[in-house]
């Protein structure tokens, strides 16, 4: 399934900030056994463990952040700092805090490294528009229900069994490792977007031995793009989601 380091960090470094969990538990969630460092932070003279991280976060003031998923065409919601938008782009997502922006690199299965940029001074970006829980989960059905006829005319499941079993499950997935007071529908929202991130994967790449032509393959990239727009809002709308 597909990873959003910056999702987990937005989602628990805010219910931290906002008195929700522990620092303890945040780590927990966010290390995965995994080693994290934190590059450019204010005043640090070099990388920092995540926990250090997390404490200067909480000195320089910030409240809450965001997650940001942008694609080529459509940076809404990262600031305009500088030398932020090609590691964003690069890495399909950022966290977004009022000071600050954090870009992750995953190096390797053991390891993550973070990237600060400093957004005093930034030109704001507007934030995008994101819908209700109910309404991303909505549009998401709809989505799925209109490229079904797209993933049946390119014959994914034959050639990918992985296909079926993925889409079999959809109704009843869910997303784990998110805070305990998180929304129910955000896990749910969360769960079946992350399972239709693996068959957009899947339907994006070629059958093996297939000679797909340029003309084909801009057809059904069409043809799947409400799917893939709509699964990046449902991401992104579950992982913000702050319980009232």
């Amino acid at each position: 399934m597909h990873d959003f380091p910056a999702g987990r960090l937005a989602v628990w470094t805010t219910a931290w900030l906002s008195g929700r969990t522990s620092f303890d538990e945040v780590l927990d969630a966010l290390l995965d056994e995994r080693l994290h460092t934190v590059s450019d932070l204010p005043d640090a003279t070099g990388p920092v463990p995540l926990a250090a991280a997390l404490t200067t976060l909480r000195g320089l003031g910030e409240r809450r952040f965001h997650l940001v998923l942008p694609v080529p065409g459509d940076v809404r919601g990262l600031p305009r700092a500088p030398g932020l938008v090609p590691p964003a782009l690069e890495a399909g997502q950022a966290a977004v805090g009022a000071r600050l922006a954090l870009v992750p690199e995953v190096v390797g299965p053991d390891a993550v490294a973070w990237t600060t940029f400093l957004l005093d001074g930034a030109e704001p970006a507007p934030p995008p528009v994101e819908g209700t829980l109910r309404s991303v989960s909505g549009a998401l059905d709809l989505a799925v229900a209109d490229a079904a006829r797209t993933l049946a005319g390119l014959d994914v499941a034959r050639w990918n069994p992985e296909v079926p079993t993925l889409l079999a499950g959809l109704s009843k997935a869910t997303a784990p490792g998110l805070p305990h007071d998180h929304d129910p529908l955000a896990l749910s929202v969360l769960g079946r977007a992350q399972r239709l991130a693996a068959v957009l994967d899947l339907a994006m790449a070629d059958a093996p031995g297939a000679a797909v032509n340029h003309s084909r393959a801009a057809a059904r990239d069409s043809a799947l793009r409400p799917l893939a727009d709509a699964v990046r809002e449902a991401v992104a709308a579950a992982f913000n989601a702050v319980p009232r």
